[in-house]
């Protein structure tokens, strides 16, 4: 006889799977609130500390507690950038051929994206339970009503009370399943429209660090 799993085996299983969906979901949900958070106001805190400074010498060396969070880690790349480029045992090499602003932009630009990714770390989950959910829950009914139809045949009997039971129960999974994708859906597309206004500030920064620190850069030289 070829093996079987019980059809309430399936069934239960795809509730816990929908369990375990909701659970990451929430999870993600509140840390990413406070990944977002947090990285806000570290930006607010280094963006405000690093346009009071005197000079780009002054910027390079703010107080720790002012100088976290993404838009200080791009600053600390390129601070280390030009350090190296007018260091004259590295300002030689490869790393260093071309146009500086070419160079420096490819730096920043590079960490930039670094902190992009760490800011859209997780959305990807978020997205995938959000369209992925749904089908569990469905699968998880259509394997109720299976069950269902299958001990109402071996009752002999179909009247409503018998019926009605067993198929609102099966529903069920599908109603759990729709519910675990509502929130991880809405927090997707809130999370993806945050990064992107994140992105663009980081971007903006990387501009006008750009500015600053090759006009400085020009007048020393």
């Amino acid at each position: 006889m070829p093996f079987q799993i019980a059809p309430d085996i399936i069934i239960d299983a795809t509730l816990y799977i929908l369990l375990v969906f909701s659970l990451i979901t929430w999870t993600l949900i509140f840390f990413k609130i406070w990944q977002f958070a947090k990285n806000g106001y570290y930006n607010r805190q280094f963006n405000a500390a690093f346009w009071d400074a005197a000079d780009l010498k002054a910027a390079e060396h703010l107080p720790a507690e002012k100088n976290r969070g993404p838009k200080a880690r791009i600053a600390a790349c390129g601070f280390a950038w030009l350090a190296e480029m007018n260091h004259p045992e590295t300002a030689a090499s490869l790393k260093f051929r071309g146009s500086p602003q070419e160079l420096l932009e490819q730096s920043l630009r590079k960490q930039t994206h670094i902190e992009q990714q760490r800011m859209e770390s997780g959305l990807t989950m978020l997205a995938s339970i959000g369209s992925t959910a749904p089908f569990v829950g469905l699968f998880g009914t259509v394997m109720g009503i299976m069950n269902a139809m299958h001990d109402i045949s071996a009752k002999g009997s179909a009247s409503l009370d018998v019926v009605a039971g067993p198929i609102g129960d099966a529903l069920i999974a599908t109603a759990i399943g729709i519910a675990v994708a509502v929130p991880a859906v809405l927090a997707y597309n809130f999370f993806v429209r945050r990064a992107k206004h994140h992105r663009a500030a980081l971007e903006h920064f990387v501009d006008s660090f750009l500015h600053i620190a090759l006009g400085d850069n020009a007048g020393q030289e």
